[in-house]
C-alpha cells in the first residue's frame, strides 16, 4: 500500500499519522503536486494529494474519504472516531473546523505565492483570513478543557492543522493569542507517531 504526497500538506500528514495509529502497513512516497507533477500524474492523473494506492491497485484520494475507508476497517480499540452518534457529531464538528482551517490556510498561501502581486485581491484575502480566525477561535474555546483521550481523529487533525498554519502563515495568527491550541499541538507533536511523520 502506498501513500503519495508530501508531509507539508496537512491532508497527507493526517492520513499518514492516522494510518500508523490504525496499524496499517504502508509506504510513503513523497511526491509534490508541483515539482514532480508528471511523476504524480502517472500514479493518479487527477494529481491530488493525498493519494492512496491500495494493495489491489485501487486509487483513493481526499483525506476524509481515505480515512473513512480505514475507520470502517479498524478494530474497535483502534478506531479514531466515537461510535456513539452524539459523541461522533461533536468530533465531526471539531474535525470540520480543523479541515476548514487547513483549507483557508491553503487558500491564503496560494493567493500570496501563486498569484502575481499586482493581481492580489485584498478583499478575498481579508474574507478568508476572517474565516481562518473564526475556525481557530472556536477550536481555541473548545480546547479550554483538555481531552482525556488526545488521539482521536478530531484532536490529531486539529494539531496537524495548527502546525501547518503556523509553518505557512506565521504572521497571520499570533500563537500567544491561542494558548490552548499551542498546548494541545505541542503535546501531540511530541507523540512518537507525529515525530515519525514530521511536517516537512
Amino acid at each position: 500500500m502506498k501513500l503519495v504526497g508530501m508531509l507539508d500538506s496537512p491532508y497527507v500528514r493526517r492520513v499518514a499519522i492516522s494510518l500508523e495509529l490504525y496499524g496499517v502497513d504502508f509506504v510513503h512516497e513523497s511526491l509534490s503536486v508541483f515539482s514532480t507533477y508528471a511523476e504524480f500524474s502517472a500514479i493518479n492523473p487527477v494529481v491530488k494529494a493525498p493519494t492512496l494506492v491500495l494493495d489491489d491497485g485501487t486509487v483513493l484520494m481526499d483525506s476524509s474519504l481515505i480515512l473513512d475507508y480505514f475507520e470502517s476497517l479498524a478494530p474497535t480499540d483502534k478506531k479514531l472516531l466515537p461510535h456513539n452518534a452524539s459523541a461522533r457529531a461533536k468530533d465531526l464538528q471539531l474535525l470540520g473546523l480543523a479541515l476548514a482551517a487547513c483549507e483557508k490556510t491553503v487558500q491564503i498561501v496560494y493567493e500570496q505565492n501563486l498569484r502575481p502581486a499586482e493581481k492580489l485581491h485584498e478583499p478575498w484575502i481579508d474574507r478568508v483570513s476572517g474565516q481562518l480566525l473564526a475556525a481557530y477561535s472556536l477550536l481555541e474555546k473548545h480546547l479550554a478543557q483538555p481531552a482525556s483521550e488526545p488521539l482521536s481523529q478530531a484532536s490529531l487533525s486539529i494539531a496537524v492543522a495548527w502546525s501547518f498554519t503556523q509553518l505557512k502563515l506565521p504572521t497571520v495568527l499570533r500563537p500567544e493569542a491561542f494558548p490552548n491550541l499551542q498546548r494541545h499541538t505541542r503535546l501531540l507533536e511530541q507523540h512518537p507517531t507525529f515525530r515519525k511523520y514530521p511536517i516537512e
